[in-house]
């Protein structure tokens, strides 16, 4: 098959198109998930003061003379409700954990090693100077780089500006990916259909693949194998200010198939559209005006299969998110034949061996419109074009899905 494009040579096109989003502002209750646009900084220290990390009293190291020793009770300290006076010699102060540390204490004594007697403090264990205090600033001091640019914000990063006093974040846009499906044999789920259409499926994965990518999906609906709908189509996607088109079906060859004709009459400057894929030949890359478009093909496995190794990778690239799959090494589990000049990604299930290794084992039909199969997969073994026929039991590179 003269003129496939190598996967690799596919994606490398496809990544160097991409353009970073811009930045913008959003709640940080919004925030979860997003990338970070900029480095962020402390704007205060944390904590603001000196606390006790226990229960216990606060006093002056240098009045623990000896064991025991008796002490004044004077106040207490609370978390939100600070002792206002200052601690002076042979005195103490109740206090408790998070409590600011009452001026002139340096230790916490904590309440196990005390007994009390209504207004004195009994201490019954020798103390160590400073025990028991966060200092100010033990976790952060102002103007400290707390989380870099990129960083997806996960739970532990939002805790983190939330305690740095950032009500909201800035945070690459997400991109807009407008999803298209064509045909006029398809329907979607729960309209009315006739004995010769199916029902459309691949825009409702499409789109979760989107969302796990970071992006953010548009559903186009469906056009029909017609130019002039298909160019409305191609409207709204612009109208939408889409970052990326993708397309589903149509992208070939047959009488049928006028997506590249429609995107061709609107200017679009092909980069490529067959590869060197299984599945997934009839792949399109192009560019129109400031939208890239990315046409997959229409069997619903190519084109799931294809949106994780193509869409997801530019979508994570316009965040500023390294392109880093998870692959991995597993043992075969059953034989396979050798391949053709196209790199073959075969579903298959993986199973885990007691000595922590993995085996995946292809499932025996590999047809291109079977979803329960690419449902039932765990990860898809990628075989490299002219691989020789391997056994099981053998070493292979497998791509994790879940």
């Amino acid at each position: 098959m003269a003129g496939l494009l190598p996967v690799d040579e596919a994606l490398s096109r496809i990544l160097a198109a991409a353009v970073k989003a811009e930045t913008e502002l959003v709640a940080l209750s919004n925030a979860g998930g997003r990338v970070l646009g900029e480095d962020l900084y402390a704007k205060r220290q944390q904590p603001p003061f000196a606390a006790s990390a226990m229960d216990g009293y606060a006093v002056r190291a240098a009045d623990i003379t000896a064991i025991p020793m008796t002490l004044k009770l004077i106040g207490q300290s609370a978390a939100g409700h600070a002792f206002s006076g200052t601690l002076k010699a042979g005195e103490a102060v109740r206090i408790f954990t998070g409590a600011p540390l009452p001026a002139g204490a340096d230790s916490v004594i904590i309440q196990e090693n005390t007994v009390a007697h209504g207004a004195e403090i009994e201490i019954t264990e020798a103390i160590v100077l400073g025990k028991n205090i966060r200092k100010a600033g033990l976790d952060f001091n102002e103007g400290d780089l707390l989380l870099k640019k990129g960083r997806v914000l996960d739970p532990s990063a939002l805790a983190l500006a939330a305690s740095a006093n950032y009500p909201a974040l800035p945070v690459y846009r997400q991109p807009r990916v407008a999803i298209l499906a064509t045909g006029d044999e398809l329907v979607n789920p729960g309209k009315a259909f006739r004995p010769d259409q199916i029902i459309a499926s691949n825009s409702f994965g499409l789109a979760e693949i989107i969302r796990q990518a970071g992006g953010l999906p548009i559903d186009l609906g469906i056009a029909e194998d017609r130019l002039e709908a298909l160019s409305e189509a191609i409207d709204r996607a612009v109208t939408a200010q889409a970052d990326i088109l993708v397309t589903l079906g149509g992208a070939s060859v047959g009488d049928h198939d006028l997506v590249q004709p429609a995107l061709a009459a609107r200017g679009m400057k092909l980069d490529f559209w067959k590869i060197a894929l299984r599945p997934g030949k009839p792949l399109m890359f192009g560019r129109l005006n400031d939208m890239n478009i990315l046409g997959l093909p229409g069997n619903p496995v190519s084109s799931l299969i294809c949106g994780h190794i193509f869409l997801s990778p530019l979508i994570r690239a316009m965040l500023g998110l390294p392109h880093d799959p998870d692959l991995r090494s597993a043992i075969l589990g059953r034989d396979m034949d050798k391949n053709d000049q196209r790199q073959d990604y075969v579903r298959a299930t993986l199973a885990r061996n007691a000595d922590g290794t993995l085996t995946a084992t292809p499932f025996p039909l590999q047809d291109s419109s079977m979803l329960k199969f690419l449902s039932d997969a765990e990860c898809l073994i990628i075989r490299e074009p002219h691989a020789p026929a391997i056994d099981a039991g053998a070493m292979c590179k497998v791509m994790m899905l879940r």
